[in-house]
């Protein structure tokens, strides 16, 4: 009898393991954004910025990294200095949010299926060119639509686009512009 359960549950665990290599891996579920929520190269509280937001998750760390801009986010799966254990990346769906000046705490979509509105008129939270998320084409098609710029997928994002971008208003509390090649300043505090 002994050995006859032990049979059966080393089958049920078999065939569990079995299902389970055939499906992905599931992403670790978005962080809603708090007053916590500190940017990984500014270093300053999220909740201060316009604009759309990231966050991504590594693969065995239980919190999420912050960034005050999409374009922040996207520089960092970019860098070679920085870790590629990516579990998941979400960013602010823009077409779900209150404002530019309020992107929304919970909003977050797939960063790698979402739509970007790259070259726009408006400006990330730390006044550099911003690379705006949309759940839909159609969402991204309207914003480019009303402040210029094209419609992108996440892997059509220039890297020049994210590495390179100019500040909007030098010398006045924006981000320092990036040197081609080189990644945004690491402010640890």
């Amino acid at each position: 009898m002994k050995l006859a359960v032990l049979a059966s549950a080393l089958a049920a665990a078999l065939l569990l393991a079995a299902c389970n290599r055939d499906e992905p891996a599931s992403m670790p579920a978005p962080f809603a954004l708090t007053q916590e929520a500190m940017g990984h190269y500014c270093g300053m509280n999220l909740l201060e910025h316009p604009g759309p937001k990231g966050q991504i998750i590594l693969k065995d760390i239980p919190a999420p990294i912050w960034f005050s801009s999409v374009r922040d986010a996207v520089s960092f799966t970019l860098l070679p200095e920085e870790p590629k254990d990516i579990a998941a990346i979400y960013v602010s769906d823009m077409g779900q949010a209150p404002s530019w000046d309020k992107p929304g705490g919970e909003n977050w979509i797939d960063a790698r299926t979402a739509f970007y509105v790259i070259g726009s008129a408006l400006r990330g939270g730390m006044g550099a060119a911003e690379a705006v998320p949309f759940a839909t084409q159609e969402a991204a098609r309207q914003f480019a639509g009303k402040h210029g710029g094209q419609v992108v997928g996440f892997a059509d994002i220039p890297a020049d686009y994210v590495l390179g971008g100019e500040a909007a208003n030098p010398g006045e509390g924006s981000e320092p512009a990036l040197e081609k090649g080189g990644g945004p300043e690491h402010h640890h505090g």
